[in-house]
C-alpha cells in the first residue's frame, strides 16, 4: 500500500526574469569552444554554397588538394586530411565515377598510384574555389583583412606543427 502523501504549503518563488540567452562566459573563455561556434556559421553557409556543386567539405578538400598537387596519392591525401584510409577510398570511389579525377602510375613510384584531376574536376574547383573565396569573405565580413589573416594564423598554431 502506498504511503500517504505529505500536504505541503506552497513555497514562494522569487521572480526570476526568464531570457532565451544563456550565461555562456565560462565557455567563451574555451578556445575549443569559440573555435567551434565560429566553425558551425562557416560550415553552414559552405553546405549551402557547394550544395549547387555536390560537394561536401572533404570534397572540396580533396579536390583542392589535387588541383594543386597533381599526382598526391591516397596516402598524402589521407595523412594532410587526417581521413582514414577506408573513408578516402569511398571518396576517391565517388568523385571517379562522377568524372572529376583519374588514377595515372606514380612517376617515382612504381607501387603508387597518382591522383589528377579531369578537364570536368578542374573546371569544377575552379568554380567552387572561386565560390569559397567569396564565402569566406561573406562569412568573416565583421574582421578586416588583418584581423583576418591574423585569425588564420593563430587557429593554424594550435594545430600545425611548430
Amino acid at each position: 500500500m502506498p504511503a500517504p502523501r505529505k500536504k505541503t504549503t506552497p513555497v514562494a518563488h522569487a521572480q526570476v526574469p526568464r531570457s532565451d540567452h544563456l550565461d555562456t562566459r565560462v565557455l567563451e573563455t574555451f578556445v575549443g569552444y569559440n573555435a567551434r561556434r565560429a566553425w558551425l556559421v562557416v560550415s553552414q553557409v559552405f553546405a549551402e554554397r557547394m550544395a549547387v556543386y555536390g560537394l561536401k567539405q572533404v570534397d572540396f578538400s580533396v579536390l583542392s588538394l589535387l588541383a594543386h598537387n597533381p599526382g598526391a596519392t591516397s596516402r598524402q591525401l589521407c595523412s594532410t586530411l587526417d581521413i582514414l584510409p577506408p573513408n578516402l577510398v569511398s571518396l576517391i570511389a565517388a568523385m571517379d565515377s562522377r568524372g572529376l579525377i583519374e588514377r595515372r602510375p606514380h612517376p617515382h613510384d612504381g607501387r603508387a598510384i597518382g591522383l589528377h584531376l579531369t578537364p570536368a574536376g578542374e573546371e569544377l574547383i575552379r568554380e567552387a574555389e572561386r565560390t569559397v573565396t567569396q564565402l569566406e569573405a561573406d562569412a568573416s565580413a565583421r574582421l578586416t583583412a588583418r584581423e583576418r589573416e591574423t585569425l588564420i594564423r593563430l587557429l593554424q598554431k594550435v594545430y600545425l606543427p611548430s
